[in-house]
């Protein structure tokens, strides 16, 4: 008789003991764990930057450059990631992309200049394609649609999470040893999310025999084994829908906006307003922290009243923060009370925009529809940042730029303005209720 595997014995565990345990759960966990260790690399960059640039000589132009090189292979190939995704299973895809991310990380650590760090972080973000489409479709897959913004809530408390840790901890490694470090630990960390989703990602809950957590529907699913979800549509079909686009404009403005300040908010506070380095650190850590509340908060919201009305109204706040920064951001307790009001709403806002692909789109499309917005995003970030650094290096201030973004903030809302309003908790309620409602006429 063979040995069953861990994994097995989990699941039997799960699913046959403990019935109260849904498996969506041991999924939530594992991409939560995923979303921890690819923010504090992705968003790290904004707090390790300082620093690497003063040793190595580079200006602020040659920090964007660098993340753009990030940005460039990660919008290129993530619409691939989305389609691969939905053909081949979330497992493969987010394990290979956990081993190429762990590589350009540990390959961040020993550049010695501009040409080696663009070519290192542009593998990082070749890694981090299977980091972010595969884990928001995959989750919205193992829950139901009434329950997808609790999940992302609690999962995207991940990507807050680890930009709160590298704000804490960066000044440490430096002091004690130097930013080199902080790459070779992240791409430690990294290298292990390989066995983390190999023994515990499961691509879709039909493939063990499972609904959707939250699916009241009382029906037996049959155990595919199969990890792939075959679409119905082509993409064809998804770009001749006005409201594909709609929402991929919302989402370029508003990664344009949101980057702008996020990659740049440590370099400002040190060398435009000389804070020292511990202080303009904790920027980072008062940014994770309140990314923290607000999906905690937002993203369940977004079940009840409605995805278009939640991204108005973030988009709104993040207006008014930006604003807030540009006017008055010139002391350190104003900066760091609207970089945490812009941070409670930036936590919410790339996993919300996501959510609509469950909305607005077949569930069998959801990774490709991710992957398909995610070149506005990624363009809105990489302009944001070459015209951030240009703005800085030939003025000296960051003023100019920051308007740029409350500007390009409240265009994104424009933008969202004209998406008719997808579906609510309460109307999807309302409809399985009049499903399950016995007709009087057949008297069922």
């Amino acid at each position: 008789m063979k040995k069953r595997s861990l994994t097995a014995l989990l699941e039997g565990f799960l699913m046959e003991k403990t019935p109260s345990i849904h498996w969506a759960w041991i999924i939530l966990g594992t991409c939560f764990i995923n979303l921890f260790i690819n923010y504090s690399i992705r968003l790290g960059y904004s707090v390790v930057m300082p620093e690497m640039i003063r040793t190595l000589h580079l200006g602020r132009t040659d920090a964007g450059s660098i993340f753009n090189a990030y940005l460039f292979t990660y919008i290129v190939v993530t619409p691939f990631t989305g389609y691969f995704t939905d053909r081949f299973g979330a497992r493969r895809v987010i394990s290979l992309g956990a081993l190429v991310l762990g590589i350009g990380v540990l390959m961040m650590g020993t550049v010695q200049s501009l040409w080696a760090a663009c070519v290192s972080y542009a593998v990082v973000g070749l890694g981090a394609t299977g980091m972010w489409t595969p884990v928001l479709t995959v989750v919205q897959r193992w829950f139901a649609p009434h329950r997808r913004g609790l999940a992302l809530g609690i999962m995207s408390t991940g990507y807050g999470l680890g930009f709160a840790v590298m704000g804490a901890v960066f000044p440490w490694v430096v002091a004690h040893y130097s930013w080199r470090y902080a790459w070779y630990y992240l791409g430690a960390a990294a290298l292990a999310l390989i066995f983390v989703n190999a023994g515990l990602m499961r691509s879709s809950p039909e493939s063990i025999g499972l609904r959707p957590w939250g699916q009241k529907k009382a029906v037996t699913v049959p155990k595919t084994g199969n990890e792939t979800v075959q679409p119905s549509h082509s993409l064809a079909d998804v770009f001749k829908r006005p409201v594909f686009w709609l929402i991929g404009g919302s989402y370029f403005c508003i990664a344009y906006a949101l980057y702008g300040i996020t990659t740049f908010m440590v370099d400002y506070a040190k060398y435009q307003l000389q804070l020292p380095l511990e202080k303009a650190s904790f920027l980072a850590t008062i940014h994770g922290a309140c990314q923290i509340l607000g999906v905690l908060t937002i993203l369940p919201l977004s079940d009840y009243i409605g995805r278009k009305k939640t991204v108005l109204y973030s988009n709104a706040m993040i207006t008014a923060a930006l604003a807030g920064i540009l006017i008055k951001g010139d002391t350190w307790s104003m900066l760091a009370f609207f970089v945490g009001w812009v941070a409670v709403f930036y936590g919410a806002t790339f996993p919300i925009y996501g959510a609509c692909a469950g909305d607005y789109f077949p569930k069998e499309m959801m990774g490709t529809v991710i992957g398909a917005w995610t070149p506005f995003y990624g363009i809105g970030a990489i302009s944001t940042h070459w015209i951030t650094g240009l703005l800085r290096d030939a003025t000296g201030v960051y003023g100019n730029a920051f308007a740029i973004n409350v500007g390009m903030a409240a265009l994104a809302i424009v933008f969202m303005g004209f998406v008719k309003e997808g579906p609510s908790f309460r109307q999807i309620r309302h409809q399985q209720i009049k499903r399950q409602r016995p007709s009087r006429r057949t008297g069922g």
